[in-house]
């Protein structure tokens, strides 16, 4: 009889602050977002502290009262790691270390943490290689594990070079080598598109965990991994997909959130080159979210940084399944109705409206609203081809029956 195997989580604690950019709601919405981080990164968040600062200090990040509070639960109930809500400078973590001597993490060694156990691919180990490096290289400490080892120890220090800055240089070069590596993989991946002809290029965007992979297994009929945790897909998949009589390439990029590292974005420039090169985007949202419209503002920051804010795009909600608005007791005068009380054809009223046909709802998983949303991209790949092959006897049907 085989053993069940358990799975066992490491303790955690988070740390958030709140002030004039972050309110007590906000930071709330952030630290569950962050235990959402920590669960997929394999831990579980078991208490959670919060401290009002105008500014966060500049040697703990937090107060030395509540730093005590912290050292002492750490200590009682053994964690394992503390994680804060924002990134920790160079001098920040060596202090936090020093006091509560266990793990400290922040949301981007965080973020980097998952990419590299999702990384499956050579590219994508290598991406997430160089943002680790480089997110390291300020924060090399003489309690780091002395790198020089990895390259023989003996006789590879200059002389009167101390052992952290024989650590640095390593990883400068190892910056340098992985950075190398990438320019020659890029240029191969150019290519690769370039020579995929002149097909319409349909790219699937939006927040991490919205169900691009789901949408993108019905659609295409492939197999992308999809599963509840963040960044679930890092690799771009890209598949020939036809419907009707008109064929186009489909690709799922990886997914956005908020606060993502900087060195994610630049590391992974090649797979967001799917999104640059697109001539239409399908921005997925969850509806079902409480806060799906921050996770749009978030995605179209991150577009607009990588100049692709202007491209045609459709809005498509997902999950329409799974979305439950609050309710309010007909009896009850007090309660002030809010957007968590909306029901979908409450939201088509609002910004929406805006939007209008713009605007798909389905669920990819119960398939829900497909044939819509079908017909829908075939139209818009339709017109880029018609205006891109004016001349072209590609006969298109009036209308479809089927995919």
């Amino acid at each position: 009889m085989l053993e069940k195997k358990v799975t066992t989580y490491e303790k955690a604690v988070l740390i958030g602050v709140i002030n004039k950019n972050q309110n007590e709601e906000k930071v709330k919405e952030y630290l569950d977002e962050l235990e959402f981080l920590t669960y997929t990164a394999g831990g579980e968040a078991i208490k959670r502290f919060t401290q009002r600062m105008e500014v966060p200090n500049p040697k703990t990040y937090i107060g030395s009262g509540k730093m005590e509070e912290v050292e002492r639960y750490v200590k009682e109930y053994e964690v394992g790691s503390v994680i804060f809500d924002d990134e920790l400078s160079p001098a920040q973590q060596n202090n936090i270390e020093k006091l509560l001597r266990c793990k400290i993490l922040d949301r981007t060694s965080l973020i980097l943490d998952i990419f590299a156990q999702r990384a499956k691919t050579s590219y994508a180990r290598t991406q997430v290689e160089l943002a680790q490096y480089e997110y390291l290289l300020p924060r090399l400490t003489g309690l780091w594990t002395h790198l020089e080892r990895q390259r023989g120890g003996i006789g590879m220090r200059g002389p009167g070079e101390t052992e952290i800055e024989t650590d640095r240089r390593i990883v400068r070069d190892r910056i340098s080598l992985l950075k190398k590596k990438l320019t020659k993989i890029d240029k191969q991946m150019e290519t690769q598109r370039g020579n995929r002809g002149a097909l319409v290029r349909v790219a699937l965007v939006g927040y991490t965990n919205v169900g691009k992979s789901t949408l993108m297994n019905v659609i295409s009929k492939s197999d992308v991994f999809a599963e509840n945790k963040l960044f679930a897909t890092l690799d771009t998949t890209v598949r020939k997909v036809v419907i009707g009589n008109l064929p186009f390439l489909l690709s799922d990029t990886v997914g956005f959130i908020r606060k993502l590292p900087t060195q994610l974005v630049e590391s992974f420039k090649s797979t967001l080159d799917e999104v640059r090169e697109a001539d239409l985007l399908l921005h997925v949202v969850d509806i079902s979210h409480p806060n799906f419209e921050e996770h749009i503002d978030s995605v179209n920051q991150i577009l607009d940084e990588i100049k692709s804010a202007d491209k045609k795009t459709i809005m498509v909600f997902n999950k329409i399944d799974q979305f439950e608005p609050e309710t309010i007791d007909q009896d009850d005068l007090m309660t002030e109705r809010t957007k968590a009380h909306f029901t979908i054809e409450d939201w088509k009223k609002t910004w929406f409206n805006k939007i209008g046909d713009r605007a798909l709802f389905i669920s990819a998983l119960n398939r829900e609203n497909l044939d819509d949303f079908r017909k829908r991209v075939y139209d818009e790949v339709r017109d880029i081809h018609v205006s891109r092959f004016p001349y072209n006897n590609f006969l298109y049907p009036e209308h479809l029956d089927q995919y």
